[in-house]
């Protein structure tokens, strides 16, 4: 599904991932394991496409229903794959997801073993201020250590993985269940007030389409409001 020109959703897949078109295919995020025969279908039959020309896969974090298929796919099509460094280290496999509640981290730890996803390492790091694929990273500690979301100026789009979500139109923070610390989620948001966007895509929920930077702006401003009454 295309979102704006040459932004595309590819549904049916969980998390959300999204691949924006050009003379070169960037892909945000791959969603649960064994999706990567539908995301190279959306490439070569609505794209019309091939998978090599897929170069580049950036994950906004590190939790399994983003890396799901990334390995596999940079097999296949030799994409490059980047991270934050601090979540860089958990997909490889040497440091653990932490969360707030420990069950929360056996069980992704069981889905990770159940649905045989390996550890591996990612091909380039990247910290807030850099620039890939025309996308600029912005450091959003709070989800995960190493939670970034990407920032395309050109057509006025932010990539937020799980940082925010949108339901019904209105902008939602990460459930606390799955989140490392929910107050640096927070103030990491604080960033995004400088931003110019019209459209906020989240790992899960809807495309916000319409006045997203404003939106976002109101809903941190609100979490302030709650957290001082």
């Amino acid at each position: 599904m295309e979102i704006v020109p040459a932004v595309h959703m590819i549904e049916g897949i969980s998390a959300h991932c999204y691949l924006i078109d050009g003379p070169e295919l960037t892909l945000i995020d791959t969603g649960m394991p064994r999706k990567t025969k539908k995301i190279l279908s959306y490439i070569t039959n609505t794209l019309h496409k091939t998978p090599v020309d897929l170069k580049t896969i950036l994950l906004t974090h590190c939790d399994i229903d983003h890396i799901g298929n990334a390995r596999e796919l940079r097999s296949i099509t030799g994409a490059t794959i980047a991270a934050h460094p601090l979540d860089a280290d958990i997909i490889a496999g040497k440091k653990p997801r932490k969360t707030p509640r420990k069950t929360m981290e056996i069980l992704f730890r069981m889905l990770g073993s159940i649905l045989q996803v390996k550890p591996f390492p990612v091909d380039e790091i990247l910290d807030n201020g850099d620039v890939i694929a025309g996308l600029t990273v912005i450091h959003l500690p709070g989800h995960t250590p190493g939670s970034i979301a990407l920032y395309d100026p050109k057509r006025r789009v932010l990539f937020v993985g799980d940082s925010l979500g949108c339901k019904d139109g209105i902008v939602q923070g990460p459930p606390t269940s799955v989140t490392w610390d929910m107050e640096q989620v927070y103030t990491s948001l604080e960033k995004l007030r400088s931003l110019d966007f019209s459209v906020m895509l989240s790992g899960h929920g809807e495309p916000l389409t319409s006045n997203a930077s404003a939106k976002v702006s109101q809903f941190i401003t609100n979490i302030h409001k709650t957290k001082t009454t």
